[in-house]
């Protein structure tokens, strides 16, 4: 599952703008699941709920769609440490992970609604009411038991994109 040349472009020039803040970069600091990173994990289901997106014959904001995914876990801790503010992670993260984004960022509704329902159907009140909400929450779930079995889900071009992504004081 590989974005053409000019997908590429597209989805790169979409998230350059979140990259440009360095709190995105401080979610490299927490391991997500398995071992991969926040970070790597964000990428991967922003990278493919864009990919799916370009090939169901729907109308998507991809632009909205990539940057809500890449958001959708900016929450900026370690889940796994005993800790009582997050003990309840699953549950409440994606409202932290949205009011980080909406500190950080200007975020559209769209953006919002696929933050705050990520975590759907655990979340029940929280059901995705975008389409692209519906891409991401299924991406993410797909990607986040692959890496809970440590299954690479990394787009073989993966690489380059963090290349294309990464400035040498971010990396």
């Amino acid at each position: 599952m590989k974005l053409s040349a000019t997908e590429k472009k597209e989805f790169i020039h979409y998230i350059t703008e979140l990259l440009q803040n360095e709190q995105i970069h401080k979610m490299k600091k927490y391991i997500q699941h398995g071992n991969t990173t926040t970070y790597t994990h964000c990428l991967v289901i922003a990278y493919y709920s864009y990919w799916l997106s370009l090939r169901i014959p729907l109308h998507f904001d991809t632009k909205s769609l990539t940057r809500g995914a890449m958001l959708h876990d900016f929450y900026l801790y370690d889940w796994h440490m005993p800790n009582q503010a997050h003990k309840l992670h699953g549950f409440y993260h994606a409202g932290i992970a949205l009011h980080n984004a909406k500190k950080h960022y200007d975020i559209n509704p769209t953006e919002a609604d696929i933050i705050s329902s990520h975590m759907w159907p655990l979340t029940l009140t929280r059901c995705p009411r975008t389409r692209e909400s519906v891409i991401v929450c299924l991406m993410d779930k797909i990607c986040s038991l692959a890496e809970t079995f440590h299954i690479s889900m990394l787009p073989k071009d993966y690489t380059f994109i963090e290349g294309k992504l990464l400035p040498n004081d971010y990396a």
